[in-house]
């Protein structure tokens, strides 16, 4: 490769200080220029900027609206951070639960070793990837998982899907839920979360989704969901299934009452510190939107 002709194709590098100065050129205001140099030192140019976006104006998206400042942009990209980390943390629950769920109702309705039998699922070519996936994840946790090093010399390698299980990913609890029989599907589905089962289906694939861009530091805020979850029909003439908030009303849907009193607390109050900066329409919440996850609280025991 030819590095010196590969660089007339792409931008010359700036300092920090000429990323502040190309800011100010586009008419944001920098309250202060050092102090802006230091985050750009730790926080890529680039990375930052994508939170400047509802910031622009709309017919020259070189140029930031009267009034928008640095320090506004930042504040969006610090609310985006802690919103991410909070439904990290959600996720996390909510991915150990389901876990729970279907290695139990697995191993009683079909057996511990039910999820080897292709009779079970959906797609036999689909299952055979499935166990080819699932005994690589075993293999590779067979140095760093006590379990796993237990089950390997106690057992012959001889896994039941409640210890199979706790290699997984989200991702992979998605795909298993999926391609389970659809009696089985839909008796998780009732037992645990009082929903047919292809709503669960379709908030699984949009929560793996989201919990991978808050693993990867991503970016949640002005941004649409990948996969749009599967709306009630009197939710769905409430608001968009386009943004964050139908992720973050399926979340409070699939936690416990106690779990989802404390989410909707947290939410609140991370809501209300950014509130003068955040742009409601750019996270998809709409004004009411406390109301529709306390109403979902209310009918939990």
């Amino acid at each position: 490769m030819d590095l010196d002709k590969d660089k007339g194709n792409t931008k010359p590098p700036k300092t920090y200080s000429e990323q502040v100065d190309l800011y100010k050129s586009r008419n944001l205001h920098v309250e202060n220029s050092k102090y802006a140099e230091k985050i750009l030192q730790r926080i890529n140019y680039y990375r930052l900027s994508a939170y400047g976006l509802t910031l622009q104006d709309r017919l020259n998206k070189d140029e930031y609206v009267p009034g928008a400042s640095f320090n506004k942009m930042l504040s969006l990209y610090e609310f985006d951070r802690r919103l991410r980390l909070l439904l990290l943390g959600t996720l996390e629950t909510i991915e150990i639960a389901l876990r729970t769920h279907i290695s139990y109702e697995m191993a009683h309705k079909v057996g511990p070793m039910g999820y080897r039998n292709k009779e079970n699922f959906l797609d036999e070519e689909f299952h055979h990837s499935f166990l080819g996936e699932l005994d690589s994840l075993i293999s590779k946790s067979r140095k760093g998982e006590l379990f796993v090093q237990h089950y390997f010399q106690n057992y012959g390698g001889v896994f039941p899907i409640w210890v199979a299980i706790e290699v997984t990913s989200f991702g992979f609890l998605s795909k298993l839920y999926y391609n389970l029989n659809v009696d089985l599907k839909k008796h998780i589905a009732m037992r645990y979360y009082n929903v047919p089962y292809r709503y669960i289906q379709s908030w699984l694939r949009t929560l793996s989704s989201i919990r991978n861009v808050c693993a990867h530091y991503g970016r949640l805020y002005n941004k649409p969901l990948t996969f749009k979850p599967l709306l009630f029909k009197e939710d769905s003439r409430q608001f968009s299934n386009q943004q964050i908030y139908a992720a973050i009303y399926i979340i409070t849907r699939l936690l416990s009452k106690v779990e989802g009193d404390r989410f909707i607390r947290d939410l609140d109050a991370l809501i209300s510190a950014y509130e003068e900066d955040i742009s409601f329409d750019a996270i998809g919440f709409p004004s009411n939107w406390k109301y529709f996850l306390e109403r979902l609280q209310k009918n939990k025991a």
